[in-house]
């Protein structure tokens, strides 16, 4: 691809799983893009992440570190990640090394073929059952609030930095990325679904289903519905555009 890419890995105490999951995304890119960059977000992190992190950038020019003081959570590190991005598209795999590198290299495989790509899950097995519930609520309320029909609104997305730019991006709780999804799908962007592979987490536990969490994302869907479907429905009444992939 003559495109280029901007990839942010977010890492709370990740040094069991940082560098295999930085090696994950290095193999996936491989050639297929003219130019990319890793955003690391050591995100306050207790244990050797940052000293990794910081080791993997000594190796690589392509990477930059970015050491939150505190934890910011996955919305603010994206967010700052876009804002700090020089490549002309956008996207972020966790720092936890549960995206395959063969999920990620499908991922990137089909950008440029609609103004977003979308993953979804395709092993949800690999999670607990009560993770896959919360899930699946959570997807089926937002397509059910803002008329659409996503299977997943978590992954990570592949953006234009210039559509990001676009919208507000307000959000740091778990629901950032569904907050994108709406805006731009409903002001009439296109978008395409891949499935996504996801492997077993080799080290630590999953930080994102938490009470503090659920009740963020709460407010942020009825922030959301006022601002879509209330005060600025004119703006979001673009036509939903589904595109099939060619992969």
């Amino acid at each position: 691809m003559n495109c280029t890419v901007s990839i942010i890995i977010p890492a709370l105490n990740e040094e069991g799983n940082l560098a295999d999951a930085v090696g994950t995304v290095l193999g996936a890119i491989g050639s297929r893009f003219a130019d990319y960059e890793l955003l690391i977000f050591d995100d306050g992190s207790t244990d050797r992440t940052g000293v990794i992190a910081d080791e993997l950038a000594a190796g690589n020019q392509h990477i930059r570190v970015i050491h939150n003081p505190r934890n910011m959570g996955f919305g603010y590190n994206y967010n700052r990640g876009v804002e700090l991005a020089r490549m002309e598209y956008v996207t972020m795999f966790p720092g936890d090394n549960e995206i395959p590198g063969e999920a990620i290299r499908t991922i990137l495989n089909v950008v440029g073929e609609a103004d977003i790509v979308v993953p979804y899950i395709s092993t949800p097995a690999v999670r607990s059952g009560s993770r896959q519930a919360i899930s699946a609520t959570f997807v089926a309320l937002v397509n059910v609030l803002f008329g659409l029909r996503l299977r997943y609104f978590n992954g990570p997305c592949v953006h234009r930095r210039s559509l990001l730019q676009s919208i507000p991006m307000r959000t740091h709780g778990f629901a950032y990325m569904a907050a994108i999804l709406v805006r731009l799908i409903r002001s009439g962007c296109s978008y395409v679904e891949v499935p996504m592979p996801l492997q077993a987490r080799q080290h630590g536990r999953s930080k994102a289903f938490k009470l503090k969490n659920i009740v963020s994302v709460l407010r942020t869907l009825g922030e959301l519905f006022w601002e879509v479907r209330v005060t600025e429905r004119r703006k979001y009444a673009g036509a939903v555009r589904r595109i099939e992939s060619r992969a």
